[in-house]
């Protein structure tokens, strides 16, 4: 083997100096390229990339003699280029595949040691030539550029040249190319300057607070428009700094929006990871869903700016968004031969700026501030001087030193009835000077200089699209592209050019996708680059305050409680963390006492289950202890006793709780120190599968005379003569449950002998009647008969006896509720949470409360206790209950016999809405069911001021009932009554109209009612004259929508006149009405329109059922087509 290496390595070849003749007239063979031509492969096989320099190149050829001898796996001789060194690895049999497989090897010339270091990348063009050794002219060769890492050292071709084929002719050949055994590899290298750091960069383990100094914002779904946004305000540094300064030592940062900012900004500061932003849009207010909806830019600034602004109010910050942010503009109109002028004067966040038709930014502001002449008819109305042509425009009084400039990339196209993404080419520079857009009079003290420092992006089309941010941090430092979590640095032509949009014009060469551009699109033979990424939001800082608003935040700028709150919560999150790592060694220990107990409302002797925990209080739930799986009995009592406060540890003993057959859970025997288990295997043992040991605890009785522990009297067992009983205690009159304590009573001891223990606990008269009953299970309670003992009724450890007072029969009437435990208890078991709510905003009654009933009370009971809660006639509440989404299902009739689980259980669903919405009645609901319910609309100004009323009129009635109404809803004159008119709508168009003696029962409810004044043409109506109806369409007559109405036509009147008409009836603006077109429809479904104009009439033109159409732009379907579906919102 040898090796041909240059000393000095020749430059390759350039495009200009091999001369392309414009147009052949015969094809021209290429030149044949030898394999040992050194310049001319490496100018085939590493060819000039655009944009991008080379910093050294070189070759070498390895001579192999002896083919069919090689290794399996070997490596040609090292040859330097760069401060690297590069080698030739060889399967000559193939790797894995039936092909000769050839990589190139890389690794540094210096032996790094530091493990620091051992990130070393170093970008390569290369290209590998197999070529035989005697003919040159026969070779294969394959080429590529790639990043080379120490994960990625060598990079090449598995399937190089087919095994099959080596020792064959070469394709056209007289020879293969291993010939007598012998072949030439040949390696070429150019090492390409790296820019940015990041090319070809596949990311993996990239680092972005290593490579840049910042890191990036996770994305949550949809939030990488948020992001980009959020990143160019960190940058503003004057603006953190006030954001800094809002006080926030006492919020939280769920509820605070300006500390979950402030948090944000001090991660993206501090963080060597990307910072997460769930914390801030909670304290929006936002959810999941709107964590996966993408919203517009500029909307969030604005909604986002608004809220900081309000928060800033009387604070040392009072007024620094509007400093920082805040320009004037000046609308005028100003008359052409007189001398009047009006204008009014406003602020700006931001200026839209359109980009259809504008080749730059320049001629952006220039047409903002184009002026527009009112002549003609369009002529101004002046004060003082009647109609007069004049000059109507904007110009700007000053701008803020932190400019955005919304580019509007995203319209409404009414041809294709559609938001569309417009994504032609507008360029933008680095420094633009807008002295040219103010009023004269503006101030000179400074240029108005502006220098670009942040490019938002807007990537993909109008559905499907992502945002990132292009940023200059420093004044004289780098641009860098903030996309999520990934942080690079970036060149002038991505910050730039890549982001003008789509040039039509410009032609690509080459069918190659470089870094950083979308593949072309074939258009006409040619390629033409098809852009969709384009600069969306465009940030410009007043070159004469950038060193005010880029200076940098001294340490004394961050608010001191955020470091110590984070550093706070970084270590709970630690604790947490080894606690999840240590979780296999513990195990929790859930324990009942009186202590609990006697706080307790519910059924059994505590609050087991999830349910029942989270509906007791705290001080009647279990109190929970996490212990190591090995402690033992004495262990945990020493640690309990402990916590309580518990001076001698020996006072309390612990009972095991087992569940029995009727699923209660219940002591069973005591746990004595000698007992040689560990609490996980009394677990095992006793609890079965239960989660956790659930224990019930029993405290000792001092003796007051010798202060000493009196001894434990129940000692558990089938055979125990002791037993432990649970007393528990109903008060019909409160309709409450309470635990009362443990007792120790005989087993042999009559029923009737704990009498005066419970007389005694509740300092009863001695001969009070008690009547007890057994709760079995919360289905089965049982009348105790206490002539019998303990034993004969079958009281066993860990029972409930549940007691109450004997009610009189004066008692019983004053009860409301459950008269005794059993039915008590029968309640529990049944009862549900419903939430009331009204069921309209504007209703006199607006409480929102909860109410515990049974799911077995009929509708009587339920609005009665409604009733007694909002202190109101029952009968005049309706109910309405609802669906799990929160919208109404079906009104609840009085005379309903459903109980309350089967009003809230329809259909075969086992889920239910526990909500029940209701009103309260001016009437009963039984007179409620001889009216008729209407809901009317009621139209002035023509058909642009719409109000709505609800009116209820007897179902006899006629609409002159509903006129007397709505005489008192509308505070209608006698004489304005008279005008009224009634006619209903039926999918946007006239459905009829409605007499004063029509019947409301008539009236259909798919119909919508409006009412409005007659006009003076309606009253003055002579027989030759016409109604027509008039009703609005977009695009297509079928296509209806908005408020038609009747509209008189005039013989002879020609349409000039009559559209004036309309417009005046209507009650339309000019603006307004300058965008409709007028069309006579006919009646037939599938007729075209025939648009009308200004010399015709109508009147002529018109048959029996056709109506005048509008069309114009239908604004409900024009909010639901934005971009954007949901608004953008923030709560706190």
């Amino acid at each position: 083997m040898s090796v041909d290496t240059p000393s000095t390595p020749s430059p390759p070849l350039e495009v200009s100096q091999v001369p392309l003749p414009d147009k052949p007239t015969e094809p021209v063979e290429p030149p044949i390229i030898l394999a040992d031509d050194h310049a001319a492969m490496m100018g085939k096989v590493c060819p000039p990339l655009e944009d991008l320099e080379s910093e050294e190149e070189g070759y070498f050829t390895w001579h192999i003699d002896s083919w069919r001898k090689l290794e399996k796996r070997l490596h040609g001789p090292a040859f330097k280029c760069g401060n690297f060194e590069w080698k030739v690895l060889l399967f000559p049999a193939g790797n894995a595949v039936d092909c000769v497989s050839v990589y190139l090897e890389c690794c540094p010339l210096q032996k790094i040691t530091d493990e620091d270091d051992q990130d070393w990348s170093v970008c390569a063009q290369f290209g590998l030539v197999l070529s035989n050794y005697r003919d040159t002219s026969i070779y294969a060769e394959h080429h590529a550029s790639h990043r080379f890492t120490p994960e990625e050292k060598d990079w090449g071709f598995t399937k190089f040249y087919e095994l099959r084929k080596l020792t064959v002719k070469h394709e056209d050949q007289d020879v293969p190319l291993v010939e007598d055994d012998k072949a030439n590899v040949s390696a070429y290298v150019k090492i390409i300057k790296d820019p940015t750091g990041v090319l070809w960069h596949n990311f993996i383990n990239y680092n972005s607070k290593k490579e840049t100094g910042y890191v990036g914002l996770r994305n949550q779904g949809a939030t990488c428009y948020m992001n980009s946004l959020l990143q160019s305000l960190y940058f503003t540094k004057y603006f953190r700094k006030a954001v800094y300064q809002i006080p926030t030592e006492n919020d939280e940062p769920i509820s605070s929006v300006p500390l979950a900012l402030q948090r944000v900004f001090y991660q993206l500061q501090t963080s060597a990871h990307p910072v997460g932003t769930l914390e801030l849009t909670r304290s929006f207010g936002w959810d999941t869903t709107d964590a996966f909806t993408q919203h517009d830019v500029q909307e969030l600034n604005r909604v986002l700016m608004d809220n900081l602004e309000g928060k800033m109010k009387s604070t040392k910050v009072d007024g620094a968004l509007t400093e920082l942010f805040v320009g004037q503009m000046k609308s005028f109109v100003k008359c052409i031969n007189v001398d009047f002028e009006s204008s009014r004067s406003e602020d700006f966040w931001d200026i839209q700026l359109n980009v259809k038709g504008m080749r730059n930014l320049h001629e952006s502001f220039k047409d903002y501030i184009q002026v527009e002449t009112l002549n003609g008819e369009n002529q101004y109305q002046a004060t003082g001087f009647g109609l007069q042509d004049a000059e109507k425009g904007v110009i700007f009084q000053s701008f803020p030193p932190v400019l955005h400039l919304q580019l509007k990339r995203f319209e409404y196209d009414f041809t294709r009835d559609m938001m569309v993404k417009i994504n032609d080419r507008h360029e933008f520079p680095l420094e633009i000077d807008l002295q040219e857009f103010l009023v004269p009079d503006a101030s000179k003290d400074e240029p108005w200089v502006y220098v670009l420092h942040g490019v938002l992006v807007h990537s993909g089309d109008l559905n499907a699209g992502h945002y990132y941010a292009l940023l200059k941090p420093e004044k004289d430092g780098y641009w860098y592209k903030f996309d999520d979590d990934r942080v690079t640095r970036a060149t002038f032509k991505e910050v730039l050019d890549e982001n003008y949009g789509e040039d039509p014009h410009q032609q690509s060469p080459l069918n190659t996708t470089f870094p950083g551009q979308y593949p072309p699109i074939r258009q006409f033979g040619k390629f033409s680059l098809k852009r969709h990424s384009n600069a969306y939001m465009l940030v410009y800082l007043r070159k004469s305050r950038i060193d005010t608003v880029l200076a940098p935040l001294a340490e004394e700028d961050t608010p001191r409680h955020l470091p110590e709150r984070l550093e706070h919560e970084l270590r709970e999150e630690e604790a947490r963390r080894k606690e999840r790592e240590e979780q296999h060694l513990y195990m929790y220990v859930r324990i009942m006492s009186n202590r609990q107990f006697m706080n307790y409302h519910g059924v059994d002797i505590g609050p087991w289950s999830d349910e029942a925990h989270e509906e007791s209080a705290p001080e009647a739930r279990p109190m929970t202890f996490k212990v190591l799986k090995t402690s033992t009995i004495k262990d945990l009592r020493e640690r309990v006793a402990k916590d309580l406060g518990i001076d001698d540890s020996l006072t309390i003993r612990f009972w095991v709780m087992v569940s029995r057959q009727n699923k209660t859970l219940r002591p069973d025997i005591p746990l004595l120190d000698a007992l040689p288990r560990t609490l996980e295997e009394i677990k095992e043992r006793q609890s079965g599968k239960s989660p956790d040991l659930r224990l019930w605890m029993e405290e000792a009785l001092i003796d007051p005379e010798s202060n000493t522990i009196i001894p434990w009297q129940a000692e558990g067992g089938q055979t125990a003569s002791k037993l432990l009983i649970f007393l528990k205690y109903f008060d019909p009159f409160t309709q409450s449950l309470t635990g009362m304590g443990c007792c120790i009573v005989g087993r042999n001891d009559k029923v009737s002998d704990i009498f005066p223990y419970i007389t005694k606990l509740m300092q009863w008269p001695a001969h009070t009647q008690i009547d007890l009953y057994e709760e079995i299970q919360p289905s089965m309670i049982e009348s105790i008969k206490v002539k019998q003992s303990f034993a004969q009724v079958e009281i066993q450890e860990g029972d409930v006896i549940c007691f109450q007072k004997h009610l009189s029969d004066s008692d019983l009437v004053k009860i409301s509720g459950c008269h005794d435990a059993k039915s008590y208890y029968d309640f529990l078991r049944n009862r549900v949470l419903i939430v009331f709510k009204p069921r309209f905003q504007n209703a006199p009654v607006q409480e929102e409360f909860e109410l515990w009933l049974s799911l077995k009370d009929n509708y009587q009971q339920l609005s009665q206790k409604v009733a007694a809660h909002l202190k109101c006639d029952p009968s005049h509440i309706r109910f309405t209950t609802t669906q799990l989404s929160g919208s109404i299902k079906t009104i609840i009739k009085a005379t309903s016999t459903l109980n309350i689980g089967q009003m809230l259980h329809t259909g075969y669903s086992q889920m239910y809405s526990n909500v029940i919405l209701y009103e309260v009645l001016d009437l009963s609901l039984q007179e409620l069911e001889t009216k008729k319910a209407l809901k009317l609309t009621w139209l002035t100004d023509g058909i642009t001021q719409e109000y709505h009323y609800d009116i209820l009129v007897p179902k006899n009635g006629t609409m002159r009932d509903v006129l007397e109404v709505l005489k008192v809803k509308a505070n209608l004159s006698d004489e304005e009554a008279s005008r009224v008119r009634f006619f209903g709508v039926h999918m946007n168009k006239l459905h009829r109209l409605y007499p004063e003696d029509y019947s409301v029962l008539s009236i259909i409810d798919s119909t919508q009612l409006y009412a409005e004044e007659m006009i003076d043409d309606d009253l003055n109506k002579t027989d030759d004259e016409r109604y027509i109806e008039v009703y609005h369409f977009q695009k297509e007559p079928i296509r209806s929508h908005g408020i038609p109405f009747y509209f008189l036509l005039k013989p002879g009147e020609k349409f000039a006149d009559t559209k004036a008409r309309l417009q005046e009836r209507a009650g339309f603006k000019d603006k307004q009405f300058e965008k409709i077109k007028f069309a006579l429809v006919q009646r037939t479904q599938y007729s075209k329109p025939l648009y009308l104009e200004d010399e015709q009439v109508v009147y002529d033109m018109a048959e029996k059922d056709d109506a005048i159409g509008m069309d114009h732009l239908d604004k409900t379907t024009y909010k639901n087509l934005r971009h954007e579906q949901r608004a953008i919102f923030i709560k706190n």
